[in-house]
């Protein structure tokens, strides 16, 4: 009989429909690969030379104001522009091209050049999910918006361009590959059993509690079955809910409660500031009422054996499928371990 935690096999993802390999045995092999830099500067309460702080120009050229809590503008250097005109190509039904107008931004979410997410207050935080709330509510009611992707890279190396807490928004008119992917696989899922996908699997972890790092009233963070990254984290609401325009204020309360809980175990399990993407999917904004839709999170760190060894998508990932050689429980287990203070 086969020994997840020790034999090669494959773990399905319902949510996209794919498969990844694991391969707990490897766990063991040496490694004369990159050597990542872990080591961060300390950082001040102000920087003079930082874009993002009050008061600073941007590197567009207009100046921030002295903002005192949060901070939203239209990014400078957009990777989608609403003024783009629409036209799509099609030759032969092989170069395919279609115009992406959009709307994007970025999120201040302290004056402090100094904090983390980890390293926030709770109701300081609190006022940063208002603010995701609002964005998702304002971008998702504009007609030609049909997807709000609001995410987070944390540390230069997830590309993170600067150390001052902020995440990005995405508005697109059309919804990206990742949420389709998700989308087909919870409407197929509706479809067949009359259920919700995540709401059927939360129950399943909850029960089992294995791969659970830690919950409260509103929220459970769990490292997923088919986890591919080495520390994933997926972030799960209690209630059936499709998005953030529709959590109380409790809610809100309670997301910021548990992002500073996930986020401050992340910087223990290595002992230094944790790097990692971390975004939110949840209900598309193109008009349709997506009752198949669950609101959830996900995290994708890098960082594998030791802070300074990395994971890399190469090879097999890049040509075959992704692989990982640190099991989903074990992740859980060494995050459920970790305290919630620094």
């Amino acid at each position: 009989m086969i020994d997840f935690m020790r034999h090669p096999h494959r773990r399905f993802n319902p949510l996209n429909g794919t498969w990844i390999l694991v391969s707990p045995h490897r766990t063991d092999r040496p490694w004369q690969g990159q050597v990542e830099k872990t080591a961060v500067d300390a950082q001040p309460d102000y920087d003079p030379n930082c874009y993002l702080c009050p008061g600073n120009a941007r590197a567009g050229g207009a100046r921030n104001p002295a903002y005192t809590s949060t901070f939203v503008f239209d990014n400078d250097y957009a990777a989608m522009l609403p003024g783009t005109p629409a036209g799509t190509e099609d030759r032969n039904g092989l170069l395919i091209a279609a115009a992406e107008p959009g709307i994007c931004r970025v999120g201040c979410f302290s004056p402090r050049h100094d904090l983390t997410v980890s390293r926030m207050s709770v109701p300081d935080l609190t006022l940063v999910v208002d603010v995701w709330a609002e964005q998702y509510a304002d971008l998702g009611r504009q007609p030609h918006i049909g997807h709000v992707q609001i995410f987070e890279n944390r540390g230069a190396m997830m590309g993170a361009s600067n150390p001052h807490p902020h995440c990005q928004i995405w508005a697109g008119s059309s919804v990206p590959t990742e949420v389709a992917a998700e989308q087909r696989e919870q409407a197929a899922w509706r479809a067949a059993r009359g259920s919700c996908l995540l709401c059927d699997y939360l129950a399943l972890e909850r029960e089992s509690g294995e791969r659970v790092v830690c919950e409260n009233d509103s929220f459970a963070a769990l490292v997923p079955f088919w986890a591919v990254w080495p520390f994933e984290v997926m972030l799960v609401s209690k209630r059936h809910l499709t998005a953030m325009d529709e959590f109380d204020a409790a809610e809100r309360g309670r997301l910021a409660d548990i992002l500073k809980r996930i986020t401050t175990r992340y910087d223990n399990v290595f002992a230094a500031p944790f790097p990692y993407t971390m975004g939110f999917h949840q209900r598309p904004t193109d008009g349709g009422a997506h009752p198949e839709w669950h609101f959830h999170a996900h995290y994708y760190p890098p960082l594998l054996r030791s802070a300074t060894i990395r994971k890399f998508m190469v090879g097999f990932e890049m040509l075959g499928m992704p692989q990982r050689d640190i099991t989903a429980e074990s992740a859980a287990a060494r995050l459920r371990a970790m305290p919630e203070t620094h």
